[in-house]
């Protein structure tokens, strides 16, 4: 192993940790995180399930204290940034402390943008008391709170929220909040739910699903104004959307908008197109003692101007970067990206880029039954994929697409064709079970127990879609206890 020297990592997400952990694995013994939260790093994709009530906010976090204590990792919470000196190679700290490195690997993640809604933004500069943003753990806990004084009051009164933004985290929001008792509405500005994923069709069965489990949707339409209407209640907020709607709530939650974090790159004289902009490496352009990773970073293998957002593709970084760093051979070619929606009642999942895919489409889509399955092939190999309200063939056909898999004319069909299987089948070891982590079955069987799976292979650690598969293979798992009578 060739030792990296001081590594000073500035952000403690999910990419960060998952960074620290595999040089650890490695043998680094110079690593440095810091975090502008003040809390343990934690799993910002589950954040969804703490408000929906399915998890607790302490089951989210990723290492406890004394795991970096242990390791010799350097955590620091609640500290700021505020410039990366090349020159001098120290990164330079609000308190005035300097830290020094040998490679700095910015994983600064994205930050949330207001749409432009009047109301929005009080004089004094704060947010309506009836808007919440949704993207750290605070801003989770500001909205539980106040669900659980409603809970505590014993409010008889419908209560209603909007959540502003269709995407992936707008759907998990939606369905939490519907989950908790409260009425919800969902605006999109795009012609379909979950438009940057998938197409009309999967956006419109989509949209069915969520109208049956209550929640009333609104796409092409986009939120203006926020005001205030009086009634016997005491009034409600006023959401006005430009097709002419305005929605009575009492709550809306911001879902919409975001952008990488890269003003640091950018004082730092990095180039930046939409994020840092690095190569195979997953080193700066510009300096290659810094490096990118996660929603920042714009690795090759993406259209320009765009980055991932998504915990496999970050994983996928931070794994590439722990081997270069140490002295293997790695390349960084952008070609992973699963996403998998965790909300109650509402499967979907999607693999690489199905609207910008190359390939022939194969599809089926039975709406009456909220389901949607898409593949894209290309020279007999699934290129990309969309999965809604069946994902029984998900690990399948997740396999083919890992391994580039060359499929005869008639299995894409087959594939989705294929009826819910009434016993699952046994997976072979190599089959892959955890997207986020690229965790296979026969690493799972290795492992006795839940807490084993977590800290050994980090499966169910990401968006936990994976959790149930882990739980039956765990349950499924041959004894290694002797049986009684048979030699030891």
């Amino acid at each position: 192993m060739r030792s990296p020297g001081r590594v000073v990592v500035i952000g403690a997400g999910m990419a960060a940790v998952r960074l620290a952990e595999q040089l650890v694995s490695a043998g680094a013994r110079s690593i440095t995180v810091l975090g502008d939260e003040d809390h343990l790093p934690y799993n910002r994709i589950l954040l969804s399930a703490v408000l929906e009530g399915t998890h607790r906010a302490e089951t989210l976090t990723l290492r406890d204290a004394e795991w970096y204590a242990a390791h010799g990792v350097d955590l620091r919470l609640g500290v700021r940034v505020l410039d990366v000196d090349r020159a001098a190679r120290e990164v330079l700290l609000a308190d005035g402390d300097r830290v020094p490195y040998d490679r700095v690997v910015l994983a600064t993640g994205s930050i949330p943008t207001l749409p432009p809604i009047r109301g929005l933004v009080r004089m004094d500069g704060r947010l309506h008391e009836r808007v919440h943003a949704f993207r750290s753990l605070d801003d989770c806990r500001r909205l539980c709170a106040v669900l659980d004084r409603w809970d505590a009051l014993g409010v008889t009164t419908e209560r209603r929220a909007v959540v502003v933004g269709g995407g992936l985290l707008g759907l998990q929001v939606a369905r939490a909040l519907g989950v908790r008792g409260v009425r919800t509405e969902l605006v999109e500005g795009g012609e379909h739910l979950l438009r940057s994923q998938v197409g009309p069709q999967a956006g419109g069965v989509i949209a069915r699903e969520l109208r049956r489990l209550g929640t009333t949707v609104y796409t092409g339409a986009r939120a203006v104004r926020l005001g205030e209407t009086d009634g016997p209640e005491g009034g409600r907020g006023a959401l006005r959307l430009d097709n002419g709607y305005v929605l009575d709530t009492d709550l809306v939650v911001l879902t919409a908008g975001g952008r990488p974090s890269t003003a640091l790159a950018r004082r730092a004289g990095l180039t930046v197109r939409r994020g840092v902009v690095v190569d195979d490496r997953l080193r700066s352009v510009d300096d290659e003692r810094v490096h990118a990773i996660g929603d920042c970073a714009e690795p090759p293998g993406l259209a320009q101007g765009r980055t991932s957002g998504f915990v496999p593709p970050a994983w996928e970084q931070a794994g590439e970067l722990a081997v270069h760093l140490t002295g293997g051979e790695a390349g960084y070619t952008g070609t992973r990206s699963v996403a998998r929606l965790r909300a109650s009642d509402l499967d979907v999942a999607v693999l690489g880029d199905p609207e910008h895919a190359e390939g022939q489409v194969v599809e089926v889509t039975n709406p009456l039954a909220g389901s949607h399955r898409q593949l894209v092939v290309h020279e007999g190999r699934i290129v990309a994929a969309t999965l809604v309200g069946d994902l029984s063939r998900i690990g399948l056909i997740t396999q083919y697409y890992d391994r580039g898999s060359v499929l005869g004319p008639g299995e894409p069909g087959a594939l989705l064709m294929a009826d819910r299987p009434t016993r699952p089948a046994a997976l072979p070891d190599d089959a892959e079970v955890c997207a986020c982590a690229g965790v296979a079955a026969g690493a799972i069987r290795a492992c006795s127990s839940l807490e084993e799976v977590r800290d050994r292979t980090r499966a169910t650690t990401g968006c936990g879609g994976c959790a149930a598969s882990v739980r039956q293979l765990l349950a499924t798992r041959p004894s290694l206890v002797p049986a009684k009578g048979s030699p030891s």
